[in-house]
């Protein structure tokens, strides 16, 4: 299973909203890094819900319940999407100063490419932050 961080504009869209949703569908990447992180994403694997611009934290989980397909939104059709699910809240925020300035996460993608909405995150930071956030990996 493969382990992701996905981010939002929480006044775009937020994690509460992604709790009442429940479930929704992750558009609107028009980034070719980004879209080939979301095109090796498959049912089951986990993201870290992060909310960029405002906050700067993770704040939830979510998992990958449908794989890549077409974004309708995107007329060149040379885009798509994943569904994803909410899973749980953190119980603690972990905030992208926090993660910058933890030794074990400065290979963070997060980290060294803090523009890229849709990335990858290794094994050993998932359980890292997993702690810091102060729930189970």
């Amino acid at each position: 299973m493969a382990r992701w961080l996905l981010k939002s504009e929480p006044f775009k869209y937020s994690w509460e909203r992604m709790v009442a949703d429940g479930t929704t569908h992750w558009d609107g990447v028009r980034n070719h890094q980004a879209s080939n992180n979301l095109k090796a994403m498959k049912i089951g694997d986990r993201a870290f819900f992060y909310h960029s611009n405002e906050g700067l934290e993770v704040v939830g989980v979510v998992e990958i319940a449908r794989e890549y397909y077409p974004d309708p939104s995107d007329e060149a059709g040379r885009f798509g999407m994943v569904d994803v699910r909410a899973l749980l809240p953190v119980k603690t925020p972990v905030t992208l100063k926090t993660m910058k300035a933890d030794p074990l996460l400065q290979g963070m993608a997060l980290v060294k490419q803090s523009r890229l909405s849709v990335c990858p995150v290794s094994d050993a930071e998932w359980a890292h932050v997993c702690a810091l956030a102060g729930i189970e990996a």
